[in-house]
């Protein structure tokens, strides 16, 4: 039987990616070799690592424009820690939008570096929404974001415009929908969410940014010691951003970023309009703010929870259950989800309000 995978990371995943992976572990472009084994620093894992991060700028629209982009190791966990080192100055601040469990934990981090003011946050309403107008202080050295909220469903659908740095955290909506990618100085994604394997993050930073914050910041730690070495500084993740490459390439064919948005969307109008017309269900976001990528949802009466659980395993689904932060469901509708999965999901939805 088919799977309908909602997993909200590590996710699904191109079809064709998997095949051409697993061809790669066998013999990897004819050389006899695995790409488990061979050398980073050979031509051909080069070639992959150089056409990855000029993929990435180029899906982003931000070729030519001062960028690069950076594939590294310790997920998005790690860059809440290196944004700070390289960006926040010796006794400056910086301003963060606290939206969930991720966002959290990023000020937390750079509480260790500096003043970190939070400008707006919605956990009284357990993260339920997106703050609104809130003000961002034009003498903070950066402004942090996370464009969309993986356990409480919410998404940003509007950034601030600034004349200080902006940063954000795109790990669970990277490459989903179009952006002007220019607003933002540095974006961060693990790709495990939305582009590749768990095993490797995507950094994307303006380089004009970088070397302001007066610190002395440990090679390992420091953007600029990843962009001289072209993301070579340490081994790097040879098998995750080969198969992050694929998956980039895949979009590509696609027709890009605008193309897999109109299905992205198409996927969450079809599994949001049934959430809002069943009776069996409720959802957990404020509509306003509704993740297209991650939809989190609850039954009305919990009695139901077994029969429908039961119905969903049946058909097929996996991954379906939401975080214990929040309860219920979270179906995670990621690139590479096809519509007819959402489809499966919503037609069970439906039996249940049969049966009951």
């Amino acid at each position: 039987m088919k799977k309908h995978n909602y997993s909200a990371g590590p996710c699904i995943l191109p079809q064709e990616v998997f095949e051409k992976s697993a061809q790669a572990i066998l013999n990897f472009n004819n050389s006899g070799l695995s790409i488990l084994e061979i050398s980073h620093r050979s031509k051909d894992f080069v070639a992959v690592m150089d056409e990855a991060r000029a993929l990435a700028l180029e899906l982003l629209g931000l070729e030519g424009k001062g960028y690069q982009a950076l594939f590294l190791h310790g997920g998005a966990s790690l860059e809440f820690l290196m944004i700070p080192y390289n960006l926040m100055k010796v006794d400056g601040k910086a301003a963060y939008l606290d939206t969930g469990t991720w966002a959290n934990s990023a000020i937390k981090e750079a509480k260790h570096f500096g003043e970190t003011l939070v400008v707006a946050s919605s956990k009284a309403e357990n993260y339920n929404h997106i703050p609104k107008g809130y003000v961002v202080p034009s003498d903070a050295d950066y402004f942090h974001c996370t464009s969309n909220n993986t356990i409480f469903g919410t998404q940003m659908k509007e950034f601030p415009n600034l004349d200080i740095p902006m940063v954000c955290d795109m790990s669970s909506d990277i490459f989903s929908r179009t952006l002007d990618f220019s607003k933002f100085d540095l974006i961060y994604a693990g790709a495990q969410k939305n582009m590749g394997p768990a095993g490797t993050t995507l950094v994307v930073v303006k380089e004009d940014i970088l070397g302001k914050s007066g610190r002395t910041i440990p090679n390992m730690l420091d953007y600029k010691q990843h962009i001289e070495k072209e993301s070579m500084y340490n081994t790097p993740a040879v098998f995750p951003v080969y198969a992050s490459l694929l998956t980039l390439q895949w979009l590509k064919n696609l027709g890009g970023i605008a193309a897999i948005e109109k299905v992205n969307q198409a996927k969450a109008n079809l599994l949001y309009s049934e959430i809002d017309r069943n009776p069996m269900f409720k959802g957990t976001a404020v509509a306003e703010f509704r993740s297209n990528m991650n939809a989190t949802f609850l039954l009305n009466d919990e009695a139901h929870a077994p029969l429908f659980d039961a119905m969903w395993k049946e058909a097929g689904i996996s991954g379906l259950p939401g975080h214990r932060s929040v309860g219920g469901y979270r179906a995670s509708m990621y690139n590479a989800l096809p519509l007819e999965s959402v489809q499966v999901l919503v037609d069970v939805m439906k039996e249940l309000e049969k049966r009951s």
